[in-house]
């Protein structure tokens, strides 16, 4: 499978004059917008991989993604709540659910172990690419220390579901 339009939308952004205007632009209520995004993008794609996947690892895979990313919108939640911080749109979260539409209608329209590889491929160029930006634009633009936290908190997560779904990848070959 080719990179998925959403990593090229990140290398873009990340290599782009935009980034460094992002970086320095968002405020924690467009970070937090876009760690909802992230996180509503994965767990809808997971719950795609339950009813879909035929191989036990992968469906496994979208078992986790539902999991976890629920976990991590909820520790976003309750703290964007005690913060008193309403996330606010912006080009990023928007870009994030449009391309994501994209890549749902992809998947839909493959069964079996072609789902099974493309959704695994999918979960691996996402994953590097939410590791990018987390690393290069949320966590050095968040001003709230507690957000910063979290960010950096969740981050070995990702790490760890992005070797996960390497591994299921090899297994899939």
């Amino acid at each position: 499978m080719k990179k998925s339009s959403l990593l090229a939308l990140v290398a873009c952004l990340l290599c782009s004059p935009f980034a460094a205007a992002a970086e320095s632009a968002l405020s924690d209520a467009n970070i937090a917008a876009i760690v909802v995004a992230a996180n509503d993008i994965d767990i809808k794609a997971g719950k795609l991989a339950q009813k879909s996947a035929t191989n036990a690892e992968a469906k496994g895979l979208g078992d986790m993604m539902v999991r976890d990313h629920t976990a991590v919108n909820k520790q976003a939640v309750d703290l964007v709540t005690k913060l008193k911080v309403t996330p606010q749109e912006n080009d990023l979260s928007k870009k994030l659910k449009a391309d994501a539409e994209k890549t749902y209608a992809s998947l839909e329209a493959k069964k079996g172990a072609d789902f099974d590889r493309a959704y695994v491929a999918n979960e691996i160029a996402y994953h590097a690419a939410v590791i990018s930006v987390v690393e290069t634009m949320l966590i050095p633009g968040a001003k709230n220390a507690e957000l910063k936290k979290l960010l950096q908190d969740v981050l070995p997560a990702f790490h760890a579901h992005l070797a996960h779904a390497k591994m299921v990848q090899a297994q899939l070959k």
